[in-house]
């Protein structure tokens, strides 16, 4: 298994790119990524994509060699042959787990990392791996207006992750830490953990913020 769970991608620590170039025994110009994201109207204009395009120019992976999938059909055998990354995006982390249950995505991506392929998650795109999405509203940034009662995520880590972290959010993280069984760790949008097999390091300097350590 092989994991890179981001806060901000590399967008603003060029370590975590490294890293990520390191899960993959490629070269840059061979990467093949299957990027996820919700639906948007105007696809082209998007400045967040654009921006995420930026991203994976810092690494050197071709435009060209970038798949989007938009969460609004049934995912289909063919859609990750010869895909080296499926990259989750972030948004609401609610709607993304609904939409990933719909389309069939849960489950493929399930299979994909067992099968050998990297998976890399921004923001929402890594709270869906955890045990539960719990921690995706504890800071109010995601609001679950889809209705979505079971809160269950993929589960391909034994942790909880809290992304976008800040020092002055540590009184509020502590508190619903402790209501939850799992282990927390807090990223900063300069970390992400990386996760091989069973052994995880958290990348990026600054404090580690881990809360209900085991």
């Amino acid at each position: 298994m092989k994991l890179l769970l981001t806060s901000e991608g590399w967008q603003k620590n060029a370590k975590i790119g490294k890293e990520f170039l390191k899960l993959i025994d490629k070269k840059s110009s061979e990467i093949r990524i299957f990027l996820v994201l919700t639906p948007t109207k105007y696809f082209k204009r998007n400045k967040y994509v654009r921006r995420l395009f930026g991203q994976f120019q810092g690494v050197n992976v071709p435009k060209k060699n970038i798949s989007f999938f938009q969460l609004n059909r049934r995912i289909r055998k063919t859609d990750l042959k010869d895909i080296d990354v499926v990259f989750v995006m972030g948004g609401n982390t609610f709607e993304y787990l609904k939409r990933l249950r719909k389309t069939g995505l849960d489950k493929a991506i399930k299979n994909f990392v067992k099968r050998g392929g990297v998976y890399v998650g921004l923001s929402a795109g890594s709270y869906v791996i955890c045990p539960t999405i719990e921690a995706a509203s504890w800071k109010h940034a995601d609001v679950n207006t889809t209705g979505l009662k079971n809160l269950k995520g993929l589960n391909l880590v034994p942790f909880l992750l809290t992304a976008h972290f800040k020092q002055e959010l540590r009184p509020l993280i502590k508190k619903a830490a402790e209501k939850t069984k799992y282990e927390v760790i807090a990223l900063t949008d300069r970390q992400a953990i990386l996760v091989k097999g069973t052994q995880r390091k958290i990348i990026g300097n600054g404090r580690r913020n881990i809360f209900n350590s085991l």
